[in-house]
């Protein structure tokens, strides 16, 4: 995070490479980012990929994934009604077409990996987590029939980056804000997306990264889960279950 803009680790590490004058460093450095840089991202979109080609297999080719590994992850209120609760977060790993997985990973790639950066790679696949039933819960309140996506998780990714850009430059107006105002433009506008779940994430992300941030007592960025954190991801990920669950029995 700079005054100027999100600045990925590369370039903020060339930047300090400059200012030091002994050798040694630049190739520690140059070492550590090019071998560690966004592990769990990477892992993240692998698992994505995979199971998209399996059910491209399983269903009606590249552009139609499907068949029983589609029918056993997706999301829809019957199947959580009948005890599907894993669908919850399943969902997050299944894309309806090739536009669709293609958009997420790339988005998940270029927003994903500052964000695992800064958060480290335990608090950044909390995040992941705790973002996509949040937005699951989103979905379901929006709509009972089927819905697919990692948008949710993605949205809850571009929740965090908001709030490490607010603590790092005071402003709410910045890059975060932008993407996320252009996104839910295209989510309101657009028939068949699941705004729902875009909305649901977002707060989900919203609020696990203030949980990162002790509620305002310290900074996001850098830090370790700790008590207060650990107990606000389990109330968050508690309440995206509970409404969830709630919704479907018509409790809520």
């Amino acid at each position: 995070m700079a005054p100027v803009g999100i600045r990925c680790p590369e370039h903020a590490g060339s930047a300090g490479r400059k200012r030091l004058r002994g050798p040694a460093p630049v190739v520690r450095a140059q070492r550590q980012i090019g071998s560690t840089f966004a592990p769990v991202t990477k892992a993240l979109i692998a698992i994505n990929v995979a199971i998209y080609l399996i059910g491209a297999v399983q269903g009606g080719g590249i552009n139609s994934p499907g068949g029983s590994i589609y029918s056993k992850l997706w999301l829809d209120a019957y199947d959580v009604h009948n005890g599907g609760w894993w669908r919850l977060i399943t969902t997050a790993f299944l894309h309806a077409n090739i536009i669709h997985i293609g958009f997420n990973m790339f988005a998940l790639w270029v927003i994903g990996g500052p964000v695992e950066h800064y958060l480290g790679r335990v608090r950044y696949l909390c995040l992941y987590f705790v973002a996509g039933l949040a937005g699951s819960a989103g979905a379901l309140l929006q709509t009972p029939l089927v819905t697919v996506g990692a948008s949710g998780a993605i949205f809850g990714i571009l929740g965090a980056l908001l709030i490490l850009e607010w603590q790092a430059t005071g402003k709410l107006g910045g890059q975060a804000m932008t993407l996320i105002i252009i996104n839910l433009a295209f989510s309101f506008t657009f028939s068949g997306i699941s705004w729902g779940g875009h909305v649901g994430g977002l707060i989900g992300g919203i609020l696990a990264t203030l949980a990162f941030a002790r509620w305002g007592r310290g900074h996001a960025a850098y830090g370790r889960i700790g008590l207060g954190g650990a107990l606000g991801l389990a109330l968050i990920a508690v309440a995206s279950v509970a409404i969830a669950i709630w919704h479907v029995h018509g409790l809520a």
